[in-house]
């Protein structure tokens, strides 16, 4: 009979199971460590990707949530108006992209408005209001369903809708904000925003 120390001498180390781990260093660093076999040679360290801050790991899943804020008026992040299964789900016909730095992907599908917009609080956003709701009053009477993205869907676009229904439906600035939050519980128009459209007064009004 074999004793206990020959069985374990015998045994394979190549027949055990390699160890990756994934490590993120305080600097946000992502590292990938791989344990060598049997225990010769030196562990390995792959990094994933660049750090983005002290202590600050970047959210990398996509935001597919998409606000229904009226039949025709969609309100959405970046990566749904790049999904085309989600654009499709939602028969969108128009994308309204007020981001900066954010291409659109599908010209050829899909009628197309940028305004390069500035998530800054001294950004003059209700200066692009006007433009704004013309191009979604112009998908309405074409029967279409417009998108309103910017980067994450959060205060840009947010604060474009919500402009978009103080215009269009005389909807006090706490209303319209209401609505909106409640189609996409995520908005948080910055600072400056939030109080440009409480001072907001639609022409005609």
């Amino acid at each position: 009979m074999h004793s206990l120390a020959q069985e374990i001498e015998g045994f394979s180390r190549n027949r055990l199971r390699k160890q990756c781990t994934r490590v993120t260093t305080v600097t946000g660093r992502m590292l990938l460590e791989r344990r060598s076999d049997g225990g010769e040679g030196q562990d390995q360290l792959e990094e994933l990707e660049a750090g983005v801050g002290c202590g600050f790991v970047e959210d990398k899943s996509l935001d597919l949530q998409v606000g229904v804020v009226r039949p025709f008026l969609l309100l959405a992040s970046q990566d749904a108006a790049h999904d085309i299964d989600t654009l499709q789900r939602y028969k969108v016909s128009h994308i309204l992209n007020v981001a900066y730095g954010v291409t659109n992907l599908y010209p050829d599908l899909f009628v197309y408005k940028t305004l390069q917009i500035l998530d800054l609080p001294d950004t003059d956003i209700t200066s692009h209001l006007a433009e704004c709701s013309s191009f979604i009053d112009e998908a309405r009477k074409q029967e279409g369903v417009v998108l309103v993205h910017c980067n994450a869907g959060v205060s840009r676009s947010s604060s474009v809708v919500i402009g978009y229904l103080m215009q269009r439906e005389e909807l006090s600035f706490e209303d319209a904000y209401s609505q909106v939050k409640l189609a996409r519980p995520s908005i948080h128009p910055n600072r400056g925003f939030h109080q440009q459209l409480q001072s907001y007064k639609p022409q005609g009004r």
